[in-house]
Order: C-alpha cells, then sequence, then structure tokens
C-alpha cells in the first residue's frame, strides 16, 4: 500500500511539472507573438505618417507647433529653499476641481512663491519692467527720462505679486469714478501733495475724485465744454472719438470724456506723483504708464484725433526737439493738440522763454496755431492742427527739423528710439478723416485690408460674444469694466462689447502681423507689446483678460511666464477668456489649477478661470 501511494506521488508531480511547461511555452508564444504585432504596427503608423508629410506639409506643422507648445512648458527647476513659516505649495490635480469637457488627469508640481523686491518697494505693486532697480542704477544718464523707461529683468520672474491688506472688490462703474477703496490703493502722498488743486481727497475708507486737476480750477466739466466752445469743430463724441492724454495724472480728463462717447489713452509715467495710474485704473479710466523719453511711444502713426497735455512738465523743445516730434508722428493729419501750460497765459521770464520756443517748434513743424484763448478763471489753452500733406514741409525756407525718410510700410514702434525728423504724410492714398462716430467702428477706409476681412471678423466676434460669453459662461459681467485683448486682431472682440459699460485695451504683439492702426481707425484704443515681457500696467488693474489663439503663436518665450504676468495684472475674483486649440487649452490648465483658479473648458474650444483670493504664504513684511 505505501509503494502505491509513492507511486501515485510520483506521477502526480510529473503531471504538475509537464502542466508547468507546457503553460510557460504558451504565454511565450504569446508574448512573442505580441511584440511582434505591437513592432508591426508601429512600423505602419512610422511609415504612414513620412509618407503623409511628404504630401502635404500643414500636419507636420501642427505637430511642430504643439511640440513647442510642449518644449515651452517645461517642468521648473526647485525653488530656492523657503523660510520656515511657508509651507509647501501641494500640488492641485483636475480630480480636485470642477471637470469640464475633455479635461484630463495633469497635474503641475510647482512651488509658487511672493515675488522678492528691493528695499522701498512694495510686493503688492510690483512692475517687473519698471522696477528693476539693478538696471535703473547702472544707467549712464537720466537726463532724458531713462530712468522712467522700460528695463526688463532677464529672465522675467515666475513669482506672484502680494495683495495689499484689507483688499476688496472694486466699487462698480460709474461710482468708481468718484470714489475707491482706500486699502486697494493705499497710497496718501498724492492726496497730501496736490490737496489744493482736488486731484485727490482721502475720506475715512476711501480716496475721493472730486474732479478737479491743476488746469481744472472750476472742474473738469467745465473745462472740456471750454474747449468744445472755442473750437466747436471738436465735435466732442463725433468728429473727436480717441484722445491721448498726456501726463494725465489721475485721469479725470479722460474719466469725464467718457460722457461724451470719447474713448482717452490715458498716459503718465511711475514718478513722484504716487500711484497716479493705479488711481486711474482703479477708477475704471483707461490709462497705461509710459514716458516721452528716448523712445517712442508704443502707439502707430497717425492714430490719434486729438491730443492733450495739461501743465504735463514735458519740455517740448528739448532733446533737439523730439519729444513734440513724437508727438506729431502719432497725431491724425488733421488731429489737434490742446495745451494748456503756464507758458500760453503767464509773462514772466521763463514762461515766455518757453513760450518763444514752443512757437518757433510748431512753426517749423507746419502746425497751425488754430486758437489762442483764457477761461473766465485765467486758465490759458492753446490748440494747434497738424497739417493733412506734405506741402508745407517742402516750402519752409529752413529745414530743421528734416523730414524723415519715406518709409514703404510702417515700422512697430517697440524700443525704438525717438526721432529727429518729421514723419511724412502717406500721400499715397487719400488723407480722409474717419467717418463719425459710432458709425466709424464699421466703417474702416483703409488699404490695410480689404473690406470684407472686416465684415467677416466682425461677424465672427459678435457671434462668439453674443452666443457663448454673454451667456454660457456664468459670468457676472455687471462686474467687468477693465478688459485687455491680449491679441486683438482687428479689434472685433472690442467692437462687439462697445454697448456694455466697459471698455477695452486691444493689445497687438509686436511680432506680430500690424493691426493697431486698424483698431484705432475704429474709433478703439490699444497698444503694442511682447507678452515675453511684463505689461505697464500696475498689479490688480484689470477684470477680463481675454485672448484668441496667442499661446499657439508664443514660441520665443515660457508659457508659464504669459500666466504669471495674467495673473500679476488681474483682480481677485475676475476673470480669463482663453480661446485656443484643445490640446492646448489641456497644457495650460493645470498652471491655472496650482494658482488656485477655477478652470473650466467650454466647448472645446475655450478655457474659463476664475482667480480666487489664494496667494503663497511667503509675503514680505509691509506688502
Amino acid at each position: 500500500m505505501a509503494s502505491l501511494l509513492t507511486l501515485l506521488a510520483e506521477q502526480r508531480r510529473s503531471i504538475i511539472s509537464i502542466l508547468s511547461i507546457f503553460l510557460l511555452s504558451s504565454l511565450f508564444l504569446f508574448l512573442l507573438s505580441t511584440n511582434f504585432d505591437r513592432f508591426s504596427l508601429a512600423s505602419f503608423s512610422t511609415n504612414t505618417i513620412s509618407s503623409s508629410s511628404s504630401s502635404s506639409p500643414s500636419p507636420s506643422s501642427i505637430s511642430a507647433s504643439r511640440k513647442e507648445l510642449n518644449s515651452s512648458l517645461p517642468t521648473p527647476p526647485p525653488p530656492p529653499p523657503p523660510p520656515p513659516a511657508q509651507p509647501d505649495t501641494p500640488p492641485v490635480s483636475v480630480s480636485e476641481q470642477d471637470e469640464g469637457e475633455g479635461e484630463g488627469n495633469e497635474v503641475f508640481d510647482f512651488k509658487w512663491k511672493i515675488c522678492t523686491v528691493w528695499k522701498g518697494l512694495q510686493t503688492s505693486d510690483y512692475i517687473p519692467c519698471l522696477d528693476n532697480i539693478k538696471a535703473i542704477k547702472a544707467l549712464q544718464s537720466r537726463r532724458h527720462m531713462e530712468h522712467r523707461e522700460r528695463h526688463c529683468p532677464s529672465p522675467p520672474p515666475k513669482c506672484l505679486v502680494a495683495l495689499p491688506r484689507g483688499y476688496r472688490d472694486p466699487l462698480p462703474w460709474p461710482r468708481s469714478r468718484d470714489m475707491i477703496w482706500y486699502n486697494n490703493v493705499p497710497h496718501p502722498k498724492l492726496a497730501e501733495y496736490k490737496k489744493d488743486q482736488n486731484w485727490v481727497r482721502v475720506s475715512g475708507n476711501f480716496l475721493v475724485f472730486p474732479g478737479g486737476g491743476t488746469q481744472f480750477k472750476d472742474g473738469v466739466r467745465k473745462y472740456i465744454d471750454f474747449i468744445e466752445q472755442i473750437l466747436p469743430a471738436v465735435e466732442w463724441g463725433r468728429h473727436t472719438r480717441v484722445v491721448l492724454d498726456v501726463g494725465c495724472g489721475v485721469a479725470s480728463f479722460g474719466g469725464y470724456l467718457l460722457d461724451k462717447n470719447v474713448i482717452t489713452m490715458s498716459l503718465a509715467p511711475k514718478d513722484e506723483h504716487e500711484a497716479q495710474i493705479q488711481f486711474a485704473l482703479e477708477r475704471g479710466i483707461p490709462a497705461i504708464l509710459s514716458v516721452i523719453g528716448t523712445q517712442k511711444l508704443p502707439f502707430p502713426d497717425n492714430s490719434f484725433d486729438m491730443l492733450h497735455c495739461a501743465r504735463c512738465r514735458v519740455h517740448w523743445d528739448a532733446n533737439g526737439g523730439r519729444p513734440l516730434l513724437e508727438l506729431n508722428r502719432v497725431l491724425r493729419p488733421g488731429g489737434v493738440f490742446v495745451w494748456s501750460a503756464t507758458p500760453v497765459y503767464r509773462k514772466d521770464e521763463q514762461d515766455r522763454t518757453t513760450w518763444k520756443a514752443m512757437v518757433d517748434l510748431t512753426n517749423s513743424m507746419c502746425w497751425k496755431t488754430v486758437v489762442k484763448s483764457k477761461e473766465s478763471n485765467g486758465i490759458g489753452v492753446v490748440i494747434y492742427q497738424k497739417p493733412v500733406s506734405n506741402s508745407c514741409y517742402f516750402e519752409r525756407k529752413a529745414t530743421d527739423p528734416p523730414l524723415c525718410p519715406k518709409k514703404d510700410l510702417p515700422i512697430i514702434p517697440w524700443y525704438s528710439p525717438l526721432d529727429d525728423c518729421i514723419s511724412q504724410i502717406n500721400q499715397k492714398e487719400p488723407v480722409e478723416w474717419p467717418v463719425p462716430w459710432p458709425d466709424r467702428l464699421q466703417t474702416v477706409r483703409s488699404s490695410l485690408v480689404p473690406e470684407e476681412n472686416l465684415i467677416t471678423d466682425t461677424t465672427h466676434w459678435k457671434e462668439i460674444v453674443s452666443n457663448i460669453y454673454l451667456t454660457d459662461l456664468g459670468i457676472n459681467w455687471s462686474s467687468i469694466r477693465n478688459v485687455m485683448d491680449f491679441n486683438a486682431g482687428f479689434g472685433g472682440f472690442a467692437a462687439a462689447l462697445i454697448d456694455m459699460p466697459l471698455w477695452v485695451m486691444n493689445v497687438v504683439p509686436a511680432s506680430g502681423p500690424d493691426t493697431l492702426p486698424i483698431i484705432y481707425n475704429r474709433g478703439l484704443i490699444g497698444v503694442y507689446h511682447d507678452w515675453c515681457e511684463s505689461f505697464n500696467t500696475y498689479p490688480r488693474t484689470y477684470d477680463l483678460l481675454h485672448s484668441s489663439n496667442l499661446f499657439g503663436n508664443t514660441t520665443r518665450c515660457d508659457v508659464i511666464q504669459i500666466i504669471t504676468e495674467m495673473d500679476r495684472i488681474l483682480r481677485p475674483g475676475k476673470w480669463i477668456f482663453l480661446e485656443e486649440s484643445l490640446d492646448i487649452l489641456k497644457k495650460v490648465r493645470p498652471v491655472f489649477l496650482s494658482l488656485h483658479y477655477k478652470a473650466t473648458i467650454v466647448k472645446s474650444q475655450f478655457l474659463v478661470c476664475q482667480k480666487s483670493f489664494w496667494r503663497p504664504d511667503n509675503i514680505q513684511k509691509g506688502s
């Protein structure tokens, strides 16, 4: 019996061994067959793609652009060791947020931190290209306001600005024109410095703007009416639509011109008039930081209907008259320059000297003095008009300043030095004033773009705005006042919003097609800019940032840098709309989520982001 059991056990072990060998052999054959199939399929796919790309370049160009996007979103290097009080910022995955259409589960693992700034600056007001103290200290000269010009750090920062203590949602328009929350822009120096001129006053929790100014002794409304009274051809809001206010102060001139259907680009440097442009934008008035120093303003030739300066402290005849020659460049032929300053109406020696220099310079530029008059309060104004042809230039006895060489095509003025010559007027096509506003918005007389292209673009944006932006995104549009379009094209997005109580800063990338002249011809405003650098504005100055096909065309710089800049200039609680390919939207969405934004893909074409009040914890004292 024992021998029988031993025999059966040995047979069972033999059967198990045979079965094991059989199963292992089957598994090996299966794996070999699978790998062969995979290898064959990969070879087939590679050959198919290669043959397709040789017959049609379009797919390969699309693939290349996507590879460029992937390379522009690298994994950032580890940040420096944080201070002990700063906890790690946890990665935010898509699963932690409401998922939209086609959204994956990618994670952008990056530790955001608050920007470190030089002593004397506040992180809550940081403007990278204007607050580069190291570059400013290295300047060889400040004679021509070089220290107020752009000096961008390299590489651009990937850090966040802090919030002022007590920051809250801005007051709605039009209430904001007259008062803003003090804690949002906690800078009282200008109220003290200009207390006798009614620029701004501190009143409890508010900064109040009475509508006064150095030259507006009876209020800015009466000053505006006075200009039209002495020159009825101004015809606010029909003939005169687009204005540049140089040295704008707190931008009350532009703020009250909005009542006349006039859109004003208010411009001033970041100087000892603390936070004047920040006040303007917090009030809901279009404004930008800039200076007429050694470089051209970021505007096209022949773009503004009117230029205005009320005690703007610019020495127009300095540096060979280059500042006034720059105004001549951006003024539309037949447009006017309104100058209200002490040399116009005072008779002391310094004012007489300045006035004589201005008379000589304007005569040499063929500017005609249309009217010179005084208000009842003694404030004087002179209005000059630019010629509509080159004939006067050729008839001058003296050729100083000389005429600039003719340009076949306009050159985008980005980091371009000021001219020391007079820009010639293009006589290849008739010089015509735009049709009256509001017809001007839809009627552009320009050889730059066929009319049908403009009509198509206008129709496209009307449909997107009315059928998607205003209805499908759940946005509280009544809280939106300051809007920026990062890649404005012909200004179609701004045109589609024209009936809403908001304004749009149309930005045309300096490296792209030059469509900004068309935007100005339509009666809208905008600037040139390079989005690989920071914009000339304070933090938290816009309610809505809009971009169409910007990221797909940006290969020169890190997309994270652009998103960092978006975060800097966007107000907490406000929105970003991106229109891009679905692949790009999936790439950038995790970056916004890491900033604690709500971010949802809509219709596989749009990314809608809402900024929170979240900031990292390494905030410096005094921010």
